[in-house]
């Protein structure tokens, strides 16, 4: 996981520690889909919990979410706690079966920023249309919009530690949205140490 303040002129991301708000990288940890019929069932024998709905995400106990974008669409993002092994280990070893699921490598796909902080909603309202403010946002809540000009699946993942937004778009665009992120953190970070 990176933390990421203001980019430097190679375009690399700064460490820094923000109250107001942070965001770290975790485009490396494991993430995958399932689309189909059957995506719950097997999201179900391999123990998950599973959203009642579609743009519902669930916590699960292992701190590894799974998202439902459709009916019949999850995400499944890996833990920070296990790095992602448990995620990592059931894409490896996903064998395609007669059952009507199928598997969306994300890893490559997705790049996954992650927004903390008591300010990330006012950071993300510079970015984006949706009203992703708690009392109208709640945790376990999921956007599918635009922000920034790109789409972005938006997911509250807050806990105790406080407010939290995964963020996940086209990996192809990961500089250009972190850029963009960034710069509406400015007013929020300014003058935070960095690491």
């Amino acid at each position: 996981m990176t933390s990421l303040n203001t980019p430097t002129s190679s375009r690399r991301p700064v460490p820094v520690e923000a109250a107001a708000c942070s965001l770290s990288d975790l485009t490396e940890l494991p993430r995958y889909g399932l689309r189909g019929s059957d995506s719950a069932g097997c999201l179900l024998a391999l123990g998950y919990s599973l959203p009642e709905r579609p743009n519902q995400a669930v916590r699960q106990a292992d701190g590894s979410w799974v998202a439902r974008l459709s009916a019949t669409e999850y995400l499944v993002l890996g833990s920070d706690e296990d790095q992602g092994a448990r995620v990592a280990a059931q894409e490896a070893e996903w064998v395609q079966d007669e059952r009507r699921s199928y598997l969306l490598p994300r890893q490559d796909s997705h790049a996954w920023l992650q927004l903390s902080g008591v300010r990330c909603s006012a950071v993300m309202a510079k970015l984006c249309g949706v009203d992703l403010r708690a009392e109208a946002f709640a945790v376990g809540a999921v956007a599918q919009t635009s922000a920034a000009r790109i789409n972005v699946i938006v997911v509250n993942v807050g806990d105790e530690r406080g407010a939290a937004l995964a963020l996940l778009f086209d990996r192809a665009s990961l500089s250009y949205f972190t850029d963009a992120v960034l710069d509406a953190m400015a007013e929020f970070v300014a003058g935070a140490p960095a690491g």
